[in-house]
């Protein structure tokens, strides 16, 4: 396979200077997923979209969540069935168009006494959720007895599961999937610059019409113009509201949601199970991934510095209460915890309502110099958010060359996989072929699961490093950041670490022993000083304190 896609910092350099010489349809402000699903929509039909992200792409919530595309289960209890159906749904078409991004994950729900949902109210509840979702028939739930469920999973605990429920949901990467979304808007011609911090409005005819942008690379400030600019910018969307004197009616309501990280051994579970928290009225997800287990969420009100959330001691000691309490053999404690995450939630405020309660649904705000702010939503409606904001925009500026949404039946980049048996076969003819070059099927398989088709390419650069007698391991981490690199417009240590591999989540333990000859290798790219990738290195090892510094 050829590598003919490149998006590296040439390529963002010149989008830097293309975007200063015209006038956009839409400027897009924040490169997370709904930013990007916007983008996406955007430049599809037809139109010239420019997006810009202060940090890195997928900075923000849109790689802290909870890492799954779901229909929302438990928005079922809220009567929100619109949501449920349109979420549902959209599990397929995200599947579909990112088949090894988007994985079908079995979800086991044991029912428990005095739990939120008994046994013929969760075999409903999972009946409605299916028949909204249009679910396909393997997919089905299954109601199981009490002896079926603790076969299923033998760690619950037995005195307390009456029985369960076992369903399907799909598991992601969402910082891979934000970026994928993100390099198919550039195939098609989007203008996408991370590192490009908006400053403040530029108004023509009392009417914002782009704004003065800042390149926190070079610290250089240049200008954007468009017919339309749309904040998309999640937990930061009251700063632009409030930047453009429209921080009016509606606002933000912040909620944190934390997660922590076990090695798989703590708790070996054998699929996904969604379970209660006995001392609110609360669910948390068990995700098994990479040979770790994953543990979340927490929905508490926030209002600290939004650009650094991150897990307390109380978050991380609630997690642990209710996973040993739903498996009591096990005895987690504190010190077991590899790694965490938080993040934030941009729920709209509702009085008299908990964070649990608050709506996920999204809105758009429209100001009076014609802002669009979007607001709320989940990961799993990314796409449907995009093209509701899309509709707008043409509606609100007559475009009438604009097409019609296609990105139901767009497949993103490295994703062009018409079956999940062709991702199987492309595993096993990679494996054999680069037996001898001592890489194994696991790692294949991340590569395959996180890259796509592109695979090839890393492998190539795999070869290349592996030549010059260095370590096999080494090597695996030296081709995957040579491939960011040059197509994921990777521009710091952390970038890679954190939101392209995932590493500091589900593979902290790695980063030490081969970041030196990363960061060299970051650092010959970029031309880099000595300084300024010593700066990046300890940038790296704070963030992997924070990942393990639960403060009380």
């Amino acid at each position: 396979m050829d590598n003919q896609f490149s998006f590296s910092n040439n390529t963002r350099n010149d989008f830097i200077n293309e975007s200063q010489n015209k006038v956009f349809d839409i400027l897009v402000i924040g490169g997370g997923v709904t930013g990007a699903g916007i983008a996406l929509d955007a430049v599809s039909r037809g139109l010239s979209v420019c997006l810009i992200e202060k940090h890195d792409y997928a900075w923000g919530t849109s790689s802290r969540s909870t890492k799954l595309i779901h229909g929302g289960l438990r928005y079922l209890k809220q009567l929100e069935i619109a949501l449920v159906k349109e979420v549902g749904t959209e599990r397929a078409i995200v599947h579909k168009n990112a088949r090894n991004l988007v994985l079908p994950e079995k979800m086991l729900l044991p029912i428990v006494e005095n739990g939120s949902l008994g046994y013929y109210s969760t075999s409903a509840a999972l009946l409605v959720y299916d028949f909204l979702a249009g679910v396909k028939n393997k997919e089905r739930r299954k109601m199981l007895s009490k002896s079926s469920t603790l076969k299923a999973e033998p760690l619950l605990d037995s005195k307390k599961v009456s029985g369960g429920g076992l369903y399907y949901e799909y598991r992601t990467d969402d910082a891979r999937l934000t970026i994928e979304i993100i390099k198919k808007a550039v195939e098609l011609g989007a203008v996408c610059i991370n590192y490009a911090k908006f400053i403040s409005p530029i108004y023509e005819n009392h009417r914002f019409a782009g704004g003065e942008i800042k390149d926190n690379i070079s610290n250089e400030t240049f200008e954007i113009r468009a017919k339309q600019v749309v904040n998309a910018t999640g937990p930061w969307v009251d700063l632009i509201r409030k930047k453009d004197n429209s921080l009016k009616g509606k606002r933000l309501q912040l909620t944190k949601g934390v997660h922590i990280v076990l090695p798989y051994k703590i708790l070996s579970i054998k699929q996904a199970v969604y379970f209660d928290v006995e001392e609110d009225d609360r669910m948390v997800f068990a995700i098994p991934r990479h040979g770790k287990t994953y543990v979340g969420t927490t929905d508490t009100v926030y209002s600290e510095n939004i650009d650094e959330p991150h897990a307390s001691k109380d978050d991380v000691e609630y997690i642990l209460r209710a996973t040993n309490n739903m498996f009591p053999k096990l005895n987690i404690t504190i010190s077991q915890v590899e790694s965490s995450w938080a993040g934030l939630r941009p729920l709209i405020y509702e009085d008299g309502k908990s964070p649990s309660e608050l709506s996920r649904k999204d809105e758009i705000f429209e100001s009076e110099s014609g802002l669009l702010s979007i607001a709320g939503g989940k990961l799993t409606g990314y796409r449907k958010m995009a093209e509701r904001i899309v509709n707008k925009v043409v509606e609100l500026h007559n475009i009438k060359t604009a097409l019609k949404c296609k990105t139901e039946n767009l497949q993103l980049h490295g994703s062009d996989f018409s079956s999940n048996k062709e991702i199987r076969n492309l595993i096993i003819k990679l494996t054999s072929e680069n037996t001898k070059h001592k890489i194994t099927v696991e790692v294949i398989k991340e590569w395959i699961y996180r890259y796509g088709t592109d695979t090839p390419i890393i492998i190539d650069f795999y070869k290349q490093f592996l030549s010059k007698n260095k370590e096999p391991e080494l090597c695996f981490h030296l081709a995957e950041m040579q491939y960011c690199l040059e197509n994921e417009c990777v521009l710091k240590l952390e970038d890679f670490y954190i939101r392209r591999s995932s590493k500091m989540y589900f593979d902290i333990k790695k980063i030490n022993p081969y970041i030196k000859e990363v960061a060299e290798l970051v650092k010959a790219f970029h031309k880099y000083s000595d300084e300024e990738i010593a700066e990046q290195i300890e940038r790296v090892k704070y963030y992997e304190k924070l990942a393990l510094t639960f403060k009380s």
